[in-house]
């Protein structure tokens, strides 16, 4: 049975018994999250940065769209400040069963919700929204299609029209054998969100590149058990893509983003206060104990803004100000 990788995508990670339904990401790929609590003190500071451009409202959201198990909204609500906390509404995203042991006030839901108020966290979310791969031939883009049970491929029918346009615009194909995956789908999820912004920002965390560095052979890719598999689409490994996330930025736009900031982890989590920076040699004698909390402390931020690691990630942040509050 030969489908589009879209199709294929779709049904391996989110079909009956998908990847996504069945499994537990941290046990197959490590990610900002995971790494350390350090990340989820960083969002917090964004949060109760938005929470004072909106003016501290009677409601504030968090929603962690791909929220997995749950640990990025448990962290943010444990660490909340109680002033800040009373009016914290936090909402998990994700196609998969609420987590056991997830605090009571998070709510977990399988869509995004409308009308929000706050801060949203798309983290690692985007990659993992089926696309579609194109080949250039001879007479133009060719759909790729593929054969879940083994991961063989063939040339298919040319894209759709609007694909066509993506590709012309967000990754032109100049040599024949090159590939690109269609990110339209991930600028119309990334649309849905603004579009459901109230107001406040929203922030997309993905590996990324630009439309004048788009990698040749394309970037699909597997990951079972902590170790990069072939991508075969048969529900047995994740599948994933990186995101051209200029593309996003400017569908983000067009749904009535006011601002737009693309930069990387290592940047963003700097400018958040995570440096990295080690604790002074003297503080060993003053305070040992001390010194080896902080020395750990400072390992888990010099991970998170690794410029060959997970700081290499893109960040996207779009905001919708000013707004009239709720109510």
């Amino acid at each position: 049975m030969w489908l589009t990788w879209r199709d294929a995508m779709e049904h391996a990670l989110y079909g009956d018994n998908g990847f996504y339904l069945r499994e537990r990401p941290s046990g197959h790929f490590r990610t900002s999250v995971g790494a350390s609590p350090v990340f989820a003190e960083a969002v917090l500071r964004e949060l109760v940065a938005v929470d004072d451009v909106l003016g501290a409202p009677p409601a504030i959201d968090l929603v962690d769209i791909g929220a997995g198990e749950g640990v990025l909204a448990a962290g943010v609500l444990a660490a909340a400040p109680p002033g800040l906390r009373s009016r914290l509404r936090v909402t998990g995203v994700d196609l998969a069963r609420r987590p056991a042991r997830l605090p009571e006030e998070i709510r977990w839901t399988a869509s995004v919700p409308d009308g929000i108020h706050g801060l949203v966290i798309a983290n690692e979310w985007l990659d993992n929204v089926p696309v579609d791969v194109a080949e250039q031939t001879a007479d133009g883009p060719r759909l790729v299609l593929v054969d879940p049970s083994n991961g063989a491929e063939r040339l298919g029918d040319r894209p759709q029209d609007a694909d066509l346009a993506w590709l012309a615009r967000w990754w032109p194909m100049r040599a024949a054998g090159e590939r690109a995956e269609i990110g339209r789908p991930r600028d119309e999820a990334w649309t849905s969100v603004i579009a459901g912004l109230v107001g406040g920002r929203a922030v997309a965390i993905d590996y990324a590149h630009p439309v004048d560095d788009r990698p040749p052979c394309g970037t699909l890719a597997g990951y079972r058990d902590g170790a990069v598999v072939a991508p075969v689409p048969d529900g047995s490994c994740d599948i994933t893509a990186h995101v051209a996330l200029d593309a996003c930025a400017a569908a983000g736009e067009r749904a009535g983003a006011a601002t737009t900031v693309l930069t990387t982890q290592r940047q963003a989590l700097r400018a958040l206060g995570v440096t990295g920076a080690r604790p002074p040699v003297e503080q060993a004698r003053s305070d040992p104990r001390g010194y080896l909390r902080a020395l750990a402390r400072s390992s888990e931020e010099a991970e998170l803004i690794a410029a060959e690691g997970l700081g290499g990630f893109g960040w996207l942040s779009q905001t919708r100000f000013p707004v009239a509050r709720p109510g």
